[in-house]
């Protein structure tokens, strides 16, 4: 197991802050353009905030592999006479998605009405904003800038962008260096952002399932488990094995997943997906001593893991950690909004026989590691990463 993080799953420090630093000077950029490109149309159209939002692995030190990927939150700007109101949306769409409302200031919804013709669409006879007109505009709005920047950074790097329906746009980097270590092309996710304030978003849902309305949107707490994460690292001891444990389970998840036959390949991918396996080590973590997580424990640790999500993939049930959490420790603070919020579990949209399987596929994987390791890390079964 060690030798496998070390190998293959370990990110260099030197190549990530690279990467990092090149997706945070082109990001800045863009940012840049699209707002003052923005303040154009006037007060009645969405723009951008100004700023964005680091997020994901690569900013949490559990990335694996490469740094090709990242995600970046880009929160847009309402105009300043609109609130947002988001609501539980049970019974609409899948467990935990929200609708937004908007309330008008002063009370005089006349005057938002270009903004709602153009943004918003009616769902059970109430108008809510939509997430699918917003991510249109953003797509639309971010391209039209993009040309700006690519003239600025011609020296530097090279930049496109990639759009798909119903999903986030994708910023692609080209590095034009002279640093071999720094010719790693890499992928950007510019996800369009609602603020609700308490760094607190609401986001586009993805698209997966029947088809859902425009209307939903997913609650990203992102930057409340950066805290968490921080905290952990503060209490936890300086040798903690606690993330290089979610790198090599989700190093494991990947290499079993070679080896699986679709349609359960993509079924094995979602139900342990990156964030439940985080929600999986967050709940486990807080349930014992941290001292127990240093280095030395590594392989019990990670047994441990395991047959936590081996007994939440059999009860069917593994709770959002932020949603509704009364338990999480006062040093993170959490919005209201969360603190309130329904509790959600996020394998209910999966059936038995699904949770079943892929719990003795999991156990199946752990008991043989290390020949799931050398027969699926040669290079006829490393298969190219899918495209954003």
């Amino acid at each position: 197991l060690e030798q496998f993080h070390a190998r293959q799953l370990r990110v260099s420090p030197h190549v990530l802050g690279h990467s990092k630093a090149h997706v945070g000077r082109v990001v800045a950029e863009l940012v840049r353009a699209a707002k003052a490109q923005g303040l154009q149309p006037g007060p009645l159209a969405l723009s951008l905030r100004g700023d964005f939002v680091r997020i994901g692995s690569a900013y949490e030190q559990h990335k694996v592999r490469s740094p090709d990927c990242f995600d970046i939150l880009v929160p847009l700007r309402l105009p300043p006479h609109l609130e947002p109101r988001p609501r539980c949306a049970d019974g609409l769409g899948p467990r935990g998605t929200f609708v937004c409302g908007l309330r008008a200031r002063d009370g005089r919804s006349r005057r938002c009405r270009p903004f709602a013709e153009g943004f918003c669409v009616e769902l059970q006879g109430r108008s809510h904003l939509s997430a699918g007109l917003v991510l249109r505009w953003f797509q639309g709005h971010l391209q039209r800038c993009l040309g700006a920047v690519r003239y600025r950074l011609q020296e530097r790097c090279r930049v496109s962008l990639s759009a798909c329906p119903g999903h986030s746009p994708t910023l692609h980097i080209l590095p034009c260096s002279d640093y071999v270590c720094c010719h790693i092309s890499m992928a950007v996710r510019l996800i369009p952002a609602i603020p609700l304030g308490d760094a607190l978003y609401l986001t586009a849902l993805p698209p997966q399932g029947p088809p859902a309305p425009e209307a939903l949107w997913s609650l990203n707490a992102s930057r409340q488990e950066q805290r968490l994460l921080s905290w952990l690292k503060e209490q936890a001891p300086a040798s903690s094995c606690h993330l290089k444990c979610l790198q090599i389970l989700k190093g494991l998840r990947d290499l079993r997943g070679q080896g699986l036959e679709e349609p359960f390949c993509s079924q094995w991918g979602r139900v342990l997906s990156s964030y439940v396996l985080k929600t999986a080590l967050f709940s486990l973590l807080l349930q014992g001593p941290l001292e127990a997580w240093d280095e030395r424990f590594l392989v019990e640790r990670l047994e441990d893991l395991v047959l936590y999500l081996r007994d939440c993939l059999r009860k069917q049930v593994l709770m959002d950690f932020f949603l509704g959490n009364t338990s999480i420790p006062e040093a993170v603070a959490l919005p209201r909004f969360l603190k309130e919020a329904a509790p959600v579990n996020l394998l209910a949209a999966f059936d038995g026989p699904t949770l079943d399987l892929v719990a003795f596929q999991l156990i199946s994987t752990w008991i043989q590691a290390p020949h799931v390791i050398r027969m699926y890390s040669s290079p006829r079964y490393l298969r190219p990463a899918p495209a954003p």
